[in-house]
């Protein structure tokens, strides 16, 4: 991702002595996202992805480094962490929690068919059933108590369109609990760039640290909401139910579920246009920075409460 915190290969040379990992032959640093610093390393062993925490402190990287290893060791194709030769799986780097994970082949695919939007269903649901038996338990660091609380914070700061429509919505979505519907770990954040395709199948899913636990159909709604829009951030019907129907065969859906995609897939609207917003008037110094811009979510929330009805439909 960004890279706030820039490492010298010297730096990482010596960090790299607590792993049996070889030598280090090259260092470069990922541009893409918003929340850690990221490395591509290349040793004489192999390739890796270093990660340096900017926000999570050694106490909360457990959830997600151990959750990351046990969806591994069931057959989830996610990065597996490297634990040193201590045993354990990060250390600090330069003043900061880091991890070193295995790299993992492919790409993203940036004009998903529904054929894509399949295999990311499926896998999705994989994810969530190999997670009920993760024993750790973290709520939901993006939940609607960090929405509300991120909001008070915005309000000054957002034109009064804005402002309105985010004091809208937050009561809109107030009205909801979903206490009845099915929840477990999820990822938090499976957009496009967040999964690898190799060869027409998904190689590796990424980046697990806004995982927590919650509806596991938020996650899906997160999901969708990237992975099925058009230009204008409509929901492409094709699409919506590829990614759906594959999820459904592997963790069947309810009818509670069905009751509640329309309503879901707002608060995954919502929770992204907050934390973009957040970046963007709040941002943070780095070397290298990718904010990304906050009107393209707000299109998307938009969209869905012009076409609420219509998204009940798109259903298996």
């Amino acid at each position: 991702m960004s890279v706030f915190t820039p490492v010298t290969p010297e730096e990482l040379s010596a960090w790299l002595r607590h792993y049996a990992v070889g030598t280090l032959l090259a260092l470069e640093g990922i541009a893409e996202g918003i929340e850690n610093t990221n490395y591509r390393v290349t040793t004489t062993q192999g390739r890796f992805v270093l990660t340096l925490f900017e926000k999570l402190s050694a106490e909360e990287l457990p959830f997600y480094v151990d959750l990351m290893a046990h969806l591994a060791e069931h057959g989830i194709p996610c990065p597996r962490p490297i634990a040193g030769l201590d045993d354990r799986r990060f250390r600090p780097l330069k003043g900061k929690p880091a991890c070193l994970v295995s790299f993992l082949p492919g790409r993203p695919q940036e004009q998903p068919a529904p054929d894509h939007c399949a295999a990311v269903g499926a896998v999705l649901a994989e994810a969530h059933l190999a997670g009920t038996s993760y024993p750790r338990r973290l709520d939901n660091p993006r939940g609607p108590k960090w929405w509300r609380a991120t909001a008070h914070e915005l309000m000054p700061r957002l034109c009064p369109e804005d402002a309105a429509l985010l004091k809208e919505e937050l009561r809109f979505q107030a009205l909801y609990r979903f206490h009845d519907l099915p929840r477990g770990v999820i990822h938090g954040d499976l957009f496009r760039d967040n999964v690898f395709f190799l060869e027409g199948r998904v190689s590796g899913l990424i980046d697990f640290y806004f995982a927590g636990n919650d509806v596991l159909l938020y996650d899906l709604a997160i999901t969708a909401n990237d992975w099925c829009l058009d230009a204008q951030g409509q929901m492409d019907e094709e699409r919506c139910r590829a990614l759906l129907c594959a999820y459904h065969e592997v963790r069947p859906l309810t009818a509670i579920e069905r009751g509640a995609w329309p309503v879901l897939l707002r608060a995954a609207a919502l929770r992204f246009w907050v934390s973009r917003l957040f970046d963007w008037h709040f941002p943070r110094p780095g070397e290298l920075t990718h904010a990304k811009d906050p009107e393209h979510c707000k299109r998307i929330l938009t969209a869905h409460i012009a076409a609420q009805a219509r998204l009940a439909r798109l259903w298996v």
